[in-house]
């Protein structure tokens, strides 16, 4: 396969990876590359497995987090870098807490952003109204349905439900022409969503993150709960920051670039202090 990338900064320079999620692409960490990039660094940033079509496997399995956790490793290889400093959003990040977890020799830092520890997520779902805050990940695993709603009267109400979680207008309709313009797109993305029952118990044994980690959280998440956000330090044994950006939505990537890349400066540079 053959992955989209965006590889800008200097070879040679300390590397930061950045990890879209759904239904975004490698340019929605434009606002947050430019201070990185500023500050000296190189910053490679991937569409993701699916979302290119040269890196778009037709079968579910093909989506099971190992997987997506060898594309990041196979990435981290091609770059020539053998320690990256890693981050991730929505999607990006369940599959960056799962590269720490097993591949923490190839990481410096690890920011997740909005995606709590899969381990706190499941605790909450039985302790909290997790479940129903993620009521989307139920139903995308219906056949075609999703695909059908999704594209519906030209993406009207995927802009809908964007706008809803917080996105802007702008971004949110850009999003949604995406996906209905290209459905072998739409339908490799939810792939992600349809593995998830494949890969139950690889998200209850995720250990114990020991590299150094922030996690960083907004209060308008409609889609990650308080519950979860909160216990995610449990799960991480080494040098642990919790952000909360107050009033963000769940779009933080988009939303608060400026507030994040300082965050993740932070965290690279080892003098973020427990929030």
């Amino acid at each position: 396969m053959r992955f989209a990338v965006v590889d800008e900064g200097p070879v040679g320079a300390e590397t930061v990876v950045l990890l879209h999620g759904f239904p975004q692409s490698a340019r929605s960490w434009s606002g947050v590359s430019r201070p990185l990039l500023a500050a000296g660094y190189r910053v490679i940033a991937p569409d993701q497995r699916g979302y290119t079509p040269q890196a778009r496997p037709r079968s579910r399995r093909a989506y099971r987090l190992h997987e997506l956790v060898a594309d990041v490793v196979a990435l981290i290889d091609a770059a020539g870098a053998g320690r990256v400093h890693l981050v991730g959003h929505d999607w990006g990040g369940g599959v960056a807490w799962m590269v720490a977890a097993t591949r923490p020799d190839r990481l410096h830092t690890l920011t997740a952003v909005s995606a709590p520890h899969p381990r706190a997520v499941v605790t909450a779902m039985l302790t909290s109204g997790q479940a129903w805050q993620a009521w989307h990940v139920g139903f995308f695993q219906l056949p075609w349905l999703p695909e059908a709603a999704i594209r519906a009267r030209g993406g009207r109400l995927a802009v809908a439900m964007l706008e809803r979680s917080g996105l802007d207008a702008g971004r949110a309709r850009a999003y949604a022409d995406r996906l209905v313009a290209d459905p072998d797109g739409l339908a490799a993305a939810l792939r992600w969503y349809r593995a998830m029952p494949l890969d139950t118990r690889v998200g209850l044994s995720a250990g114990a993150v020991t590299v150094p980690t922030t996690y960083v959280w907004s209060t308008d998440d409609i889609a990650i709960g308080r519950r979860a956000a909160e216990s995610t330090g449990r799960w991480v044994t080494g040098p642990f920051d919790f952000k909360v950006l107050e009033g963000v939505s769940h779009w933080i990537p988009e939303q608060a670039p400026d507030a994040l890349a300082a965050y993740i400066l932070d965290r690279i540079r080892g003098i973020a202090s427990a929030t």
